[in-house]
């Protein structure tokens, strides 16, 4: 049971002036010093531990090896392009490889791609810009003004944070322009109105960003205007939860605008949704558990996280609205039934093209694609044909005719590239990966075990043909379980080479509080019912060894931001079940998460420790509150990086310091640059991957 008593004397000190915060927070936390990211003490004992912990695993003799071939994978030039979609018939991606490891952003015609011979064009070379500038820049993604895409805004990354400086970039001349919109390092929202006009979220002053770091006003800025001369338009609250006020712009096929529509997060899932209509916004008629998803044929197309119980409209469904009847009565929406899954289906994605909505649907975590026009009042469906039993995704919809790209991938089938008609309902292949490992010896089953409250629950197990059921093959099992995340099955470059080849198991579980059956799978594992999230993972965890693939003694487990919360909560519930946890840039800390890096965000899933009935929820899996001397905890491999400002590094910090002062032994990798993927480019993520295999070999095989 929480000291419920504790908060309230801290906040009666903190009034009365005898207390500073810092002193107030070293009170109640003796690692609180973790808590400042660039902080003289934490970032030498971050180094301090980084050089305790790396030789454990870069003098393995396995270690050199699995870098090789981890850095192979990643900076292959066999690689498939990301391409997308840049109006008319030219394609940009962005590529890095082991001579561009921060990457190239460039652009080809799309009939050269289809016959296999892009000549490409270098739009930036990010690598030669972080060397003139002196700057570790990361390419945070490119938004350009359609229908041309000429002009672009570039989002540059410090590192890799969420945090990005952004700048108006020439794409035709290869060039930022000197006069150009320009906005300093935030954590902005922004889209384009017309080539001289922005929708700008961003915040001025500490004062303009929420508790959770995001902004929450929306203005209007002109070619020329500073932002504090930026009209405003509409503005949220510093108390909002989730990730601040965003707009989304809905163009026709001509590039003019039909809609803007603003979002206003009030937590991590609810929002309200506004119209904007000249200089004022005007509140949809909306359930807040809702989404704004496109604009086809006149018709605004919204999925519905929750109940509509007016309506008639159950969580999961696709609606759509008259456009112009939202116009006249944004107070009064009439929803029409757009699709309906079933139990076992879900909405993975929806896309619009210039005249077709097309949804990516789940059905038993497997894939399919559908292209729906509107005819006589209602949608024709039509199932594209593309490649059955594998992870379907659509990477771009053309905004000026009615083609799409979709990635289709298996555990053991490469990706391929598929280019479709969503009008004529025809698709072709345009590229395969190469198999990046030996698969002929192995397979994929998909199992079902039983929860604890007897749900039950899929898993996907990725094996050898030849590996004997007695309990003795080393298995890292792989989950996430929150926030609709689904786990679908992607090829498994890096685990089939360094892991399944060499005689591993790789087992990816589809646990509650992800999408992979819609919102109820998601909503089953929210705030007070956090515990069946868990329960899923130890249930996969017990029926993996009761089938005997594995055993206490060889099973490992690996998840990262609220699946290294999941590991934390594994490690501290249930450790006799594990002899190996990778816990990579993690949640630890669920009492104090609210005030450290952007928590406030994600009250919506876990919960508010200032609310005791959610605290005492929190308080019981914490892991940082609940790790305890004395316990069977296997030597465990934490991971972050300092420039993480989704996930504070704090937590993985605390998770460290901790155990070292309950006397375990731990590794810990700290990457001083990174962000939130805890890598800045490809040869880090290749470190960080050899990294951890290195240590599941020295847990699991030895």
């Amino acid at each position: 049971m929480p000291n419920l008593l504790r908060p309230v004397l801290l906040a009666a000190s903190l009034l009365a002036g005898t207390l500073s915060m810092t002193q107030a927070l070293a009170a109640e936390d003796p690692h609180a010093w973790t808590e400042e990211i660039e902080g003289e003490r934490a970032l030498a004992w971050a180094r301090a531990e980084n050089a305790r912990s790396l030789p454990r695993l870069k003098d393995d003799p396995r270690f050199a090896g699995l870098y090789e071939q981890a850095r192979a994978i990643a900076t292959a030039p066999d690689r498939i392009p990301g391409v997308v979609f840049a109006g008319g018939e030219r394609l940009r991606d962005f590529w890095q490889d082991a001579t561009h490891v921060r990457g190239l952003w460039r652009e080809t015609d799309l009939a050269g791609y289809r016959a296999g011979a892009p000549a490409w064009r270098t739009i930036l070379d990010v690598d030669a810009l972080a060397k003139a500038e002196g700057r570790n820049w990361v390419f945070s993604g490119a938004d350009c003004l359609a229908p041309d895409n000429r002009l672009c805004l570039v989002s540059l990354s410090d590192g890799g944070k969420d945090a990005v400086t952004v700048r108006e970039f020439d794409a035709r001349e290869g060039r930022f322009l000197a006069d150009g919109f320009r906005l300093p390092e935030g954590k902005h929202r922004f889209d384009w109105i017309d080539r001289d006009t922005l929708l700008v979220v961003t915040a001025l002053s500490a004062g303009e960003s929420t508790t959770s770091g995001y902004p929450y006003i929306a203005r209007i800025l002109k070619r020329g205007q500073s932002l504090a001369q930026a009209r405003e338009v509409f503005r949220g609250d510093s108390r909002d939860g989730g990730y601040g006020v965003s707009g989304q712009v809905f163009r026709d096929a001509g590039g003019r605008v039909e809609a803007v529509v603003l979002a206003r997060p009030l937590d991590t899932f609810s929002a309200e949704h506004h119209l904007l209509a000249g200089d004022r916004a005007v509140k949809l008629a909306l359930p807040l558990r809702s989404t704004v998803q496109a604009l086809v044929s006149g018709r605004l197309v919204v999925s519905l996280e929750a109940d509509w119980a007016e309506a008639g409209l159950k969580a999961g469904d696709l609606v759509d609205f008259d456009l112009a009847a939202v116009r006249a009565s944004p107070g009064a929406l009439k929803p029409d039934l757009v699709l309906r899954p079933t139990q076992s289906q879900s909405v993975e994605q929806v896309a619009s093209t210039r005249d077709r909505l097309v949804i990516g649907l789940l059905d038993n975590v497997r894939g399919q694609v559908r292209s729906l026009e509107r005819t006589g009042g209602t949608w024709k469906s039509t199932t594209l044909p593309l490649p059955a039993d594998s992870t379907l995704t659509v990477t771009s919809a053309s905004d000026d005719s009615d083609r799409i790209l979709v990635g289709a991938a298996g555990y053991l089938s490469p990706t391929s590239q598929w280019l479709a008609d969503a009008a004529g309902v025809e698709a072709s292949r345009l590229r395969s990966l190469p198999p990046r490992f030996d698969a002929s010896n192995m397979t994929v089953e998909q199992n079902w075990a039983v929860s604890k409250d007897g749900t039950r629950i899929p898993y996907s197990v990725v094996r050898r043909k030849d590996a004997r059921m007695d309990g003795s093959n080393p298995t890292l099992l792989y989950a996430y379980g929150g926030f609709l995340v689904s786990q679908t099955p992607a090829y498994a470059a890096t685990p089939g080479k360094l892991w399944i080849e060499r005689g591993g198991i790789y087992v990816v579980a589809n646990i509650r509080g992800g999408g992979e059956f819609g919102p109820r799978w998601h909503n089953a594992g929210l705030k007070l019912d956090r515990m069946r999230v868990y329960e899923d993972f130890f249930a996969v965890s017990e029926d993996l060894i009761r089938r005997g693939y594995t055993s206490p003694r060889r099973l490992g487990i690996m998840g990262g931001s609220n699946g290294g919360l999941l590991m934390g909560v594994a490690l501290t519930k249930r450790p006799e079940l594990y002899n190996a946890v990778v816990i990579q840039v993690p949640l630890f800390d669920m009492i104090n998460y609210t005030r450290i890096g952007a928590g406030a965000s994600w009250v919506g899933e876990y919960g508010d420790p200032a609310i005791p009935a959610e605290r005492d929820m929190l308080m019981s899996y914490s892991p940082y509150q609940n790790l305890r001397a004395g316990q069977p905890y296997p030597t465990v491999f934490i991971e972050t990086s300092t420039k993480d400002d989704r996930v504070h590094p704090a937590h993985a910090r605390k998770a460290a310091a901790r155990l070292g002062e309950l006397g375990y032994d731990y590794l810990y990798y700290e990457n001083i640059d990174g962000g939130h993927a805890a890598a800045a480019n490809l040869n880090e993520r290749a470190l960080r991957q050899a990294l951890e295999y290195t240590y599941l070999m020295q847990r699991l095989v030895d």
